[in-house]
């Protein structure tokens, strides 16, 4: 009986879903960041070798896997490898998927306050100390964050209810379009600021000074998690590809995206922060209390602010999407699910997870976990434990197990690859991914020092 599995409908929804998936607030506020702390130009080309050698191979690795199987994260290696304990790298994926939306809706909620917040104003006449303090009592408070936080989880739920094609495709063709014009907007008015080429300066002049080795490894580390590898993500889309598509032109499609979207997003932030003389700072108060206080200095800062938050939330929804799916995708297929019921659970389910992980910041602080606040718990357990053992097995499984011949031959679907690159591919996800991945592992946990 011919297999009845949903599909993607075109090449290009399966490259605006799976960019969308990658694509999500750590290339909006992370990379810029860290590419101007780390030498800018000089840890951009390292950045790029990094996603070349390591990403796109883990990358095409999880398409393969679940075309090859057409089932879920943990379904596929069920499949392709029966009968032993490779399975239990899908359950890394759908554990990882979990834990990260359920905090990742705690902020991408907040990037919705803020564009409500930019939309009536807020952010007039308020000094960086005001903001920074309005930031503050917004996000300890009990009831706001998490009314945001289950609005985008809904949000969420009701696209990945209707299904792959009407739900998942349709959407990112359309939001993925919405983000790179609302990015390129910002960019064209970031630039024209006066003393924007400061701005630039810091993003793209290469300070080789800089670029020390954890900076070498922030970039290794960076290449891996923004293309939302490891947690299944990339598994799960790739059992939705049917067998015309070129797996290899995919992923390199993807990876490229990716990448310029990280890029565009520092040229939007960059010029405007420095043409204001305000210094840089990283993670959440770059995003929610610096750049506040840009848009208010800058001519027009009213409408591209509303425009920044936007752009915050469609990136944080084209990835939170993705993630859903795989927890979905898994309710559905290994507790047979109705696929409604099955993501209607997994939203209440993970929703649930992310209000301890609100609260956590306010009314739940003092309850710690060696040190770390819930919230912070989950981000460490899925980005430094299951996330790089995930990306780890993913690659030895395609390079030790799977086999040269599979990899082939489900690679030449839709297109033919020489032997060079066969044997570079193998070469990359046999050795050389899986000592870097065992780099970042050793790293997020404290045994390596570099």
């Amino acid at each position: 009986m011919k297999n009845k599995r949903a599909e993607f409908s075109s090449t290009f929804g399966v490259i605006a879903a799976a960019a969308g998936s990658a694509v999500g607030l750590g290339n909006i506020w992370k990379f810029p960041y860290i590419t101007g702390v780390y030498g800018g130009a000089a840890f951009l080309f390292v950045y790029l070798g990094f996603i070349l050698a390591i990403g796109l191979p883990v990358m095409l690795s999880e398409f393969i896997i679940g075309r090859k199987s057409r089932k879920n994260a943990f379904g596929a290696f069920k499949k392709l490898a029966p009968k032993s304990l490779w399975q239990f790298v899908g359950i890394l994926g759908v554990g990882a998927a979990f834990m990260i939306l359920a905090f990742y809706g705690v902020v991408a909620g907040w990037s919705i306050e803020y564009m409500f917040s930019a939309a009536m104003d807020g952010f007039s006449d308020k000094s960086p100390d005001q903001l920074g303090s309005m930031f503050g009592t917004f996000i300890e408070s009990p009831l706001k964050p998490v009314f945001f936080q289950l609005i985008f989880m809904v949000l969420t739920g009701a696209i990945v209810i209707v299904g792959i094609k009407d739900g998942i495709e349709k959407n990112v063709k359309i939001l993925m379009p919405i983000l790179v014009v609302i990015i390129i907007v910002l960019d064209i008015r970031a630039i024209t600021l006066p003393g924007a080429k400061e701005g630039l300066k810091f993003l793209f002049h290469p300070d080789f000074s800089k670029l020390t080795g954890e900076g070498v490894l922030s970039a290794l580390g960076h290449a891996f998690f923004s293309l939302s590898l490891g947690m299944g993500t990339l598994i799960t889309y790739g059992s939705y590809i049917d067998n015309k598509n070129n797996l290899l032109r995919t992923a390199v499609q993807v990876t490229t995206a990716d990448t310029m979207i990280a890029i565009l997003a520092g040229v939007a932030i960059f010029p405007a922060v420095f043409a204001f003389g305000i210094e840089p700072s990283s993670g959440p108060g770059l995003v929610f209390i610096t750049l506040p206080n840009v848009f208010q200095q800058m001519p027009g800062g009213y409408i591209f602010s509303i425009l920044f938050f936007l752009l915050l939330t469609v990136a944080a929804l084209t990835s939170s999407i993705s993630i859903l799916e795989v927890v979905v995708a898994y309710f559905h297929e290994e507790l047979k699910m109705k696929r409604k019921v099955a993501t209607v659970f997994a939203t209440i389910l993970i929703a649930l997870l992310g209000i301890i992980c609100s609260l956590s910041m306010g009314i739940f602080k003092d309850y710690l976990f060696f040190d770390l606040n819930f919230f912070d718990l989950m981000d460490w357990i899925s980005a430094n434990l299951l996330l790089p053992l995930g990306g780890l097995f993913i690659s030895l499984f395609i390079g030790w197990k799977f086999g040269r011949k599979k990899v082939r031959a489900e690679i030449e679907k839709g297109g033919s690859i020489s032997e060079l690159f066969l044997s570079t591919f193998m070469f990359l996800v046999k050795i050389v991914a899986p000592i870097a991945i065992a780099i970042v592992f050793l790293s997020g946990i404290g045994l390596l020092k570099i």
